[in-house]
């Protein structure tokens, strides 16, 4: 049991909205996610915990525009106040889990949907312990799959694309490779990442049926990594280019005025795979000191 002067690290796995997000991290004067997560938890907390106030540690920082439906985050907080969040209804038997969850529906905005929370578990970093990263891009590239219901979640193309095309071109590219021509640059940072799956299809079936769908899972991603990827595939897709473009700019390490950066919209967060309880620790020390003088970038505009 842990004491009054002691921490507990909480994790929480959220879903959200990005459309009307400023992107995950708190920027002054701008509405983000985590400012939401932030706002919510003072609310909660209300001068319960002595110190400052908990700060959020995310696996993945997303871009503006960029939504999420497998986010993880963690945040600690002095055992005394975790244990007091049931509040009144502690009498019924309400654990903080489940208290903060219910309580955080009650003050965080619509767009933002946290589905679980739990004491992680010893060595848990969520930034620092997650192996992968597995994102989802989608596209309508038929009028008559342009479903207004979905507008803020799927890219509307005014071309056809060729999804069979688009999944061998990037085939090539899996692997752990020096991604510096679809990566925006950042002084002393490495472009560096193990792309470990990307494909597209078009499914037949499904919530997508008939959308342009791409899959892209890596360890980590450097900035507009992933849109950049699409929009390569795209140029593939639309018989701009040929099925060995994204290979060959792969090689060339330098970025193509010919490579553009998609809309957010399509682009969601789907997953966060965390390495067994008893591997955490080692997990996050070993990344740590492998990024200690960068930060691992998902798709993220700016750095805190």
């Amino acid at each position: 049991m842990a004491g009054v002067n002691e921490f507990i690290r909480v994790r929480l796995d959220l879903a959200y909205d990005g459309t009307d997000f400023a992107g995950w991290a708190r920027q002054p004067g701008l509405r983000t996610v985590e400012g939401a997560l932030d706002d919510g938890l003072a609310r909660l907390l209300r001068g319960d915990q002595n110190g400052p106030q908990p700060r959020f540690t995310v696996a993945g920082r997303t871009d503006s525009g960029v939504h999420a439906r497998g986010q993880v985050a963690h945040f600690d907080i002095e055992a005394g106040a975790w244990a007091r969040l049931p509040g009144r209804s502690a009498g019924s038997g309400r654990s903080p889990e489940e208290a903060l969850v219910a309580r955080l529906a009650s003050v965080l905005p619509s767009d933002v949907v946290v589905r679980s929370a739990m004491q992680a578990p010893k060595g848990f970093d969520a930034r620092f312990s997650a192996m992968r990263r597995r994102y989802t891009y989608r596209i309508a590239d038929t009028a008559a799959l342009r479903d207004p219901l979905r507008r803020r979640h799927v890219l509307w193309s005014r071309k056809p694309l060729d999804a069979a095309v688009m999944d061998a071109a990037v085939r090539p590219l899996v692997g752990v490779r020096d991604f510096a021509s679809y990566c925006k640059p950042r002084p002393g940072a490495t472009t560096i990442r193990e792309l470990q799956h990307i494909a597209w299809e078009r499914p037949a079936d499904g919530p997508d049926a008939g959308l342009v769908v791409g899959h892209v899972v890596a360890d980590a991603f450097c900035h507009n990594m992933v849109r950049a990827l699409v929009g390569a595939s795209m140029g593939v897709g639309e018989g701009r280019r040929p099925v060995s473009w994204p290979a060959e700019l792969l090689a060339s390490r330098r970025r193509d005025a010919g490579v553009f950066v998609v809309p957010p919209e399509g682009l969601c967060l789907e997953e966060i795979t965390f390495p067994p309880d008893e591997e955490l620790a080692a997990r996050a020390d070993a990344v740590r000191a492998k990024r200690m003088d960068e930060d691992i970038w998902d798709d993220t505009p700016a750095a805190k």
